[in-house]
């Protein structure tokens, strides 16, 4: 098969499965793919068509359905705002999405009426400590030294500089363990928001999810979040047989066992990160917070993460979706890129 020959092109019929779009607002048909995504669906699945129609480059495809927006957003160090052009809306919206539906049958969740939960979102938003202040200036500077090209890209670039505004939006012991544990950080907001919770349900024994993709547990003796977390909640009184990492289960077995034990309430706070605990995952039956203490980098998965607690089966009829933001800092950058702040 030649490189760029669509698969079906040699008898090979294509099936996709298990793909979420998610709508733009409730009861839009226009599906939160991003243009290229969507743009390599069809190229796998309707190759000959967009082909005949012109559209078979990405230029040429972008041209007739997409359009870039130039707007002001925040930057990715925190410390200002920029004009950035981005590829950030489809048109001739009714043409791709009978394109589309050549070759896609889509369902919504808005579609099918399914039985889930309705959500609260709680934003708790968070001011910085004098030392999140102190780094986010620094960030503010390395980024500027990057974009003058006045440090080789070895050294420094934007990637780490945006992972580590991450690490210290989420707790400034990230970037250095010496420094304190801040009273009000993001951390302790959302010890206090599961304990609260977790007192309120204990006739119903109902669970909580906690998602966090940044510092994961390494058993090597290092700071990590989930542990800090677990921790505070132990010493607040929450047995420790109730409190589990999805990262303790090695195994599929395992795993089974542990998903058992939160369906069932014995589990009460898990925690996890998105490709561990996101698509596949159900163990919504006692569901009733979910708290974001990390904001993940694609749509997608912070979609993935809120399906699991706003699932058919989900015993509780309103649950609660906690979202943790420190003010000026890599945060609200996050948030901003995907809309929902």
């Amino acid at each position: 098969m030649k490189d760029g020959e669509p698969c079906t092109s040699r008898g090979v019929s294509t099936v996709l499965e298990g793909v979420t779009p998610r709508p733009r607002t409730k009861g839009s048909m226009a599906w939160r793919f991003l243009p290229y995504e969507l743009y390599t669906i069809m190229r796998y699945l309707q190759y000959d068509t967009i082909q005949k129609m012109g559209l078979g480059h990405f230029d040429s495809w972008a041209a007739a359905f997409g359009e870039t927006v130039t707007a002001i957003e925040l930057s990715p160090e925190g410390t200002g705002y920029r004009a950035k052009t981005r590829f950030a809306r489809f048109f001739n919206l009714p043409e791709l999405i009978s394109l589309f539906k050549e070759s896609a049958d889509i369902q919504t969740a808005d579609m099918l009426h399914l039985p889930v939960p309705e959500a609260e979102y709680i934003n708790e938003v968070l001011k910085p400590s004098p030392e999140q202040e102190d780094l986010v200036s620094t960030f503010a500077d390395r980024a500027e030294m990057v974009r003058a090209g006045a440090v080789e890209p070895r050294e420094d670039n934007m990637l780490k500089i945006t992972n580590d505004g991450r690490k210290c939006a989420l707790d400034q012991r990230l970037i250095n363990d010496m420094l304190p544990d801040y009273p009000d950080s993001k951390v302790n907001r959302c010890v206090k928001n599961a304990f609260d919770i977790w007192q309120e349900t204990a006739q119903n024994r109902s669970t909580q999810l906690i998602f966090c993709d940044l510092s994961t547990p390494k058993n090597d003796g290092s700071f990590n979040v989930y542990d800090d977390v677990r921790e505070k909640l132990v010493a607040k009184g929450i047995p420790r047989e109730e409190i589990a990492f999805i990262h303790e289960a090695g195994t599929e077995a395992k795993k089974a066992e542990l998903f058992a034990k939160v369906r069932s309430g014995k589990v009460r706070i898990l925690l996890g990160s998105t490709p561990k605990l996101g698509a596949g995952t159900n163990i919504q039956d006692r569901l009733i917070a979910l708290h974001h203490l990390d904001c993940p980098w694609k749509p997608a998965d912070l979609e993935q993460q809120e399906g699991r607690i706003l699932r058919q089966g989900n015993q509780n009829k309103k649950v609660k979706i906690f979202r943790y933001v420190t003010e000026n800092t890599f945060d609200a950058y996050m948030w901003v890129r995907h809309e929902v702040a």
